[in-house]
């Protein structure tokens, strides 16, 4: 297994397994590997060391990524709730940020239902 930027690369092609790593994408990994010269289906396996160290190069030149990158998202969204945004009063309440319908739906969001929390509980007592 390679290591690019502190993770640890599956052996798939290279173009998809370069998408585990946090800020890259497939469009983002496809650029990569075409500037590095570098066939987007060749498993990470069969890569040379050179190879590797050339995809790490153009990585750390032009991509913001994995702590870097969640460290400047949540200093937006820390800055959106000292402002007293909109955005920011909605992430401050764990609600949908996006305009999405909260009446119904947006329960990965919002969590568990208040009714389900207390069937739970009274099943462990």
């Amino acid at each position: 297994m390679a290591r690019i930027a502190g993770v640890d690369i599956p052996n798939k092609p290279i173009a998809i397994a370069l998408t585990y790593i946090y800020g890259i994408g497939r469009s983002k990994s496809v650029k990569i590997l075409e500037e590095a010269k570098i066939d987007k289906n060749k498993k990470v396996k069969a890569l040379s060391e050179d190879e590797v160290n050339k995809i790490r190069q153009i990585i750390e030149k032009r991509e913001k990524i994995e702590g870097d990158l969640r460290k400047e998202v949540s200093q937006n969204i820390k800055r959106l709730i000292d402002i007293g945004s909109y955005r920011g009063m909605r992430h401050k309440r764990k609600l949908p940020t996006r305009g999405q319908r909260t009446k119904t739906n947006a329960r990965t969001r919002k969590g568990v239902r208040g009714q389900r929390i207390k069937k739970l509980k009274d099943k462990k007592a």
